[in-house]
């Protein structure tokens, strides 16, 4: 974008006493005829910048002219680097580029500190392994965003029912671990949040759409986008060799030892499918103790599964493969 490259052609002549104009060309990728242009812009903006011929000449701030430095400090400027470092996890090329620039107009003596405060808590959204559908999805609704582009998909609901939706896309959300769209649905007529692990047959569309002005600053996910949900109390128990995944998924203010090297903890959940799956994950390392009517559905859920492996359990387990051949 251009307001990018003047405000970065602004930054560098502040830090450097002389830029040549090819330099800046072959820096923003563009033609040395474009960078007078932008010079010319940065001049009718009130900022004096003036070209001095000659061997030893280049672009430059007037003599004597003195721009406020501090409108960005240097934290300032490591907080918006950490924060591209963050967003660019999951690819964005042109946030790097933007950071190395960022990285460029810090001053050679300043270049170790400003290191030291880029490093010192790094933000990685991206998952483990290899780019699956998830970081396909997110790259395809970006190119839609940036073209102001309609798209559709295949959506299925907290409650399982399944729909073809076509909507404006507006923003992406990371709320949580778990991604989502808020667009306009042209089939509800309305805002909606769709979550993209839900999603299927991700298209986007050849339909344009003009961009409303939307609040955002009110957070609409936060709370008007799900329904209510009552919550229990749930009294759990992990016993001493199943300790480790209490420490790894719940807060230590939370966990009580239990006496006997395990521990007890009480936490409140939305009473829902995903508190059975999640509770029913820990397998036999833990046990909840209240309420029985939680309890009693735990019960039916893990006979049902027994029950369905109940013939695989009842043959001899297979002996073990052997070594693969050496070479």
């Amino acid at each position: 974008m251009k307001i990018d490259r003047l405000l970065s052609i602004v930054i560098l002549l502040l830090n450097r006493p002389l830029v040549q104009a090819k330099e800046l060309a072959d820096m923003f990728e563009v033609s040395v005829r474009t960078i007078y242009r932008d010079i010319d812009s940065i001049n009718n903006a009130g900022i004096p910048v003036v070209t001095y011929q000659g061997s030893g000449g280049g672009i430059g701030l007037m003599q004597g002219y003195r721009l406020d430095r501090n409108v960005l400090s240097q934290k300032e400027l490591a907080d918006i680097f950490n924060a591209l470092q963050s967003v660019s996890s999951y690819g964005g090329e042109e946030h790097q580029l933007l950071m190395e620039k960022i990285s460029s107009v810090i001053p050679p003596s300043q270049t170790a500190a400003f290191r030291s405060k880029t490093t010192q808590m790094i933000v990685d959204f991206s998952p483990w392994g290899l780019m699956g559908p998830l970081e396909q999805r997110l790259s395809l609704l970006k190119e839609a965003l940036e073209g102001n582009s309609v798209v559709s998909f295949e959506y299925v609901s907290a409650d399982g029912r399944g729909s073809k939706r076509i909507v404006e896309p507006y923003t992406l959300v990371l709320k949580g671990q778990s991604w989502y769209l808020y667009g306009f649905c042209t089939e509800r007529r309305d805002f909606r949040l769709f979550k993209l692990l839900r999603m299927k047959a991700l298209v986007k569309e050849q339909e344009h759409y003009v961009r409303q002005d939307i609040p955002l600053k009110e957070l609409p996910w936060s709370d008007g986008w799900k329904e209510p949900q009552n919550t229990e109390a749930l009294t759990l128990h992990f016993p001493a060799w199943g300790k480790h995944l209490a420490e790894e998924y719940f807060d230590s203010e939370e966990l009580q030892p239990d006496g006997s090297g395990g521990y007890r903890l009480t936490v409140h959940y939305p009473e829902n499918d995903w508190l059975l799956g999640f509770l029913l994950s820990f397998g036999t390392a833990l046990e909840v103790l209240a309420p029985e009517h939680i309890r009693r559905r735990l019960g039916e859920l893990a006979g049902g599964v027994a029950a369905r492996y109940s013939s695989s359990l009842a043959q001899p387990e297979p002996s073990a493969p052997p070594p693969p051949a050496r070479m």
